[in-house]
Order: C-alpha cells, then sequence, then structure tokens
C-alpha cells in the first residue's frame, strides 16, 4: 500500500510535498512518536508490517548477535490464553496486530577469550541492551507509517512473561521482551515535550 493510501486509511493527511531536508524528516519522525492505546478498526496491509520488522531488525546489537525475533499476533481468539492477567489486554484486542518481541538470552560462538575455539552455547549478557533498541526502532517506523504503537512490558515481569512463552510456545532460552500493539490510532494522542537542558552536562557532571 502506497504510503498516501495508508495515511488516509488511518484518517490521517501527509504533509504536503516540500523540498526535504532528510535530518529534519528523522527528527520530525523522532518527535512525533507517542503512546497510542486506543484504535480503529483498520488492517495492516502484510508489506507495511514487514517494512515495521525490518525498521526493528536495523537496530544496533552488541557484538552483531542480534538475539531478537518476533511472533505476530492477529487472532484475537487466542489471546486471553496468551496475556492470561495481563491488564492491557483489552487495547491488545483493539489492535490490528500485536508484536511480541522476543530475545534470545544465549548465544553459540566460541568463547570470547579463546576465538579459536569451537562454539559453544553461552549466556549473552547484552540482549536487553539490544531488545531496547529494537523496540524503539519497531514504534519509530510505526510512526513513520501513520500508525499508532504502545511499547507494553512484558519481560522481566513472570505473570505477564509465562503465559505468552506457555501459549506461544517459547523456547527455553527465549523470553518475551516487550509486546506493542499496533493499528490506526483511534483518538488523536499528542507527543509529550521531554527536552530538558538541564538533563545535560558538558565535560563533567
Amino acid at each position: 500500500m502506497a504510503a498516501a493510501a495508508l495515511f488516509a486509511a488511518c484518517g490521517q493527511q501527509e504533509s504536503p510535498q516540500q523540498p526535504v531536508d532528510p535530518a529534519q524528516v528523522v527528527m520530525n519522525n523522532i518527535l512525533s512518536r507517542k503512546s497510542v492505546r486506543s484504535y480503529t478498526a483498520d488492517t495492516i496491509p502484510a508489506q507495511v508490517m514487514e517494512n515495521l520488522l525490518r525498521a526493528a531488525m536495523a537496530a544496533p546489537s552488541g557484538r552483531n548477535i542480534q538475539p531478537w525475533s518476533f511472533v505476530v499476533l492477529t487472532d484475537k481468539s487466542r489471546y486471553d490464553t496468551i496475556f492470561e492477567g495481563n491488564f492491557n489486554l483489552n487495547m491488545f484486542k483493539q489492535a490490528a496486530a500485536v508484536v511480541v518481541v522476543c530475545a534470545d538470552t544465549t548465544v553459540v560462538r566460541p568463547p570470547r577469550e579463546n576465538p579459536d575455539a569451537p562454539a559453544v552455547q553461552q549466556p549473552n549478557g547484552i540482549w536487553r541492551d539490544d531488545m531496547g533498541a529494537v523496540t524503539e526502532n519497531l514504534l519509530l517506523a510505526v510512526e513513520a507509517h501513520g500508525l499508532g504503537a504502545c511499547w507494553t512490558a512484558c519481560y522481566p515481569y513472570p505473570d505477564r512473561m509465562e503465559p505468552v512463552k506457555q501459549a506461544l510456545g517459547l523456547p527455553a532460552t527465549v523470553v518475551p521482551y516487550s509486546v506493542v500493539p499496533i493499528g490506526c490510532p483511534a483518538g488523536d494522542e499528542q507527543p509529550k515535550d521531554k527536552w530538558d537542558p538541564s538533563r545535560i552536562h558538558h565535560n563533567m557532571w
């Protein structure tokens, strides 16, 4: 679906064609991102979902381990089981799709201290950093496509993680890190202005 058609499906208008400043486009997208918690009944085209996941997988990754995987959910009849006890359940049911962002907490490679040794399974101590970057990339791509989303935490809460792990059949070393509902915004949520120069220190605290 063309960008214009997608924006129209979500009841929004594309900006008039003007000379493109790439830096300003990126800044506008970052500063426009907001948490959207209510959605229309519009669906998300498959190509758009692929674009969102491509953006997510472009995130930086420590040692290029890329521990991420994604479960894209659209069968709402299963949500009561997958998200049992999760207070965000009603929001998930409104969304066109729900993306469960998953992380493998291990990596198979030679030990860092002996790169010539055989590859072995070992803990990946930096997976949490990668997954934060992945989730943010996903949210920014959602914003760029005129859609709405909300980052909801799954890890580190056992009561949220266990139903998801069991219902989706995640491997033992894989944890559900975040759950991101995505859809066309039903309301008019606005981004928060978080700019605070007092948080900036130069050369020393």
